[in-house]
């Protein structure tokens, strides 16, 4: 590496942190998992007590090897604003000589970026929310603001369910076209319409956090045929393959081939009817494009942007790839 001591990468999302310990040789010393982190719930310094809490097990295995570079990757840095704010409230931590602070989703990104002499390309993740970043070798990144409706957003597995909803209310009362997720939505929490899913959802007798549970029901009647339920799957597709080919124009990529890397718990699923219509609408939007499906852990991308950031060898990056293999 182009300066002495180890990597602290941190991957924190909404329910689990994930950290890592790297040195100078790519060894992967020391590793912990922590709470969720959620500074708009909890405030930031109560929000990196919890990633505190974690880094501290991770080193104590690593034997406290000093700390050149923190890479962070964290959900709730949307804009980066946030990002530098979450920098200088961890560089005040003192676990390392130098912070960086990024989105999480740009842990997805590097972590199925395989070049990496050269790395450059989009991600997008579709997990709870959507999102998508990109980045090149010359320092520039491609991103959204990725806040909800009032970013443009649409899509993830909280949106997908909240449609899923729409639509099944509006087929059972006569609004809508009629559609089979009026009987699986309720079904699944052991109800026999939607008035009554209504009714449930409104009291709190089924709480609110549950609503995502709705998600896979929406992909299963999709796949049976449903056209409605496969509509949302469609637009879906559409959604990612737009963010990415938009990223990719920002970044100058879509006119040479570039991996479009695609993670996060609904699109690293693979579901068919999803997975193909990803790709064929990539391919219309950006037909050099080469999706790739990323199921590595995002701590790893943590770690080799860190690696990046401080001039790692290749046998560096090899060591710490084959180690969360």
């Amino acid at each position: 590496m182009g300066v002495s001591g180890a990597v602290l990468a941190i991957d924190a999302g909404n329910s689990k942190t994930d950290v890592a310990v790297v040195t100078a040789d790519g060894e992967v010393a020391g590793t912990a998992r922590g709470g969720g982190f959620r500074p708009p719930a909890t405030g930031v310094e109560r929000a990196l007590d919890t990633l505190a809490e974690a880094v501290g097990r991770a080193q104590e295995a690593a034997g406290h090897v000093p700390v050149a570079h923190v890479s962070a990757c964290l959900a709730n840095a949307d804009l980066p604003v946030e990002e530098e704010r979450l920098a200088a409230a961890t560089a005040a931590r003192g676990w390392g000589q130098a912070v960086e602070v990024r989105n999480d989703t740009f842990a997805v990104l590097r972590a199925g970026l395989l070049e990496d002499a050269d790395p450059r390309g989009v991600a997008v993740v579709c997990g709870a929310g959507i999102n998508c970043a990109g980045m090149v070798p010359d320092g520039r990144t491609a991103r959204f603001p990725a806040l909800g409706r009032v970013s443009g957003d649409w899509g993830g597995g909280g949106g997908l369910a909240e449609e899923a909803l729409w639509h099944a209310a509006r087929a059972e009362d006569g609004r809508g076209e009629p559609t089979t997720l009026a009987r699986a939505l309720p079904a699944h929490f052991g109800l026999d319409t939607m008035y009554a899913l209504i009714e449930a959802l409104h009291l709190g007798h089924v709480p609110p956090a549950r609503r995502h549970e709705l998600t896979p029901v929406l992909f299963t009647v999709a796949e049976a045929g449903d056209p409605v339920a496969a509509g949302l799957i469609t637009r879906l597709a559409e959604e990612v393959a737009t963010m990415a080919a938009v990223a990719l124009d920002r970044l100058d990529l879509v006119d040479t081939p570039a991996p479009v890397l695609l993670g996060g718990s609904i699109l690293a699923a693979r579901r068919p009817g999803l997975d193909a219509g990803v790709r064929e609408a990539l391919a219309r939007r950006a037909p050099l494009a080469e999706p790739r499906v990323v199921t590595a852990a995002p701590v790893l991308g943590a770690a080799l942007l860190g690696m990046d950031a401080v001039g790692a060898g290749a046998e560096a990056y090899a060591r710490v790839r084959a180690w969360f293999g």
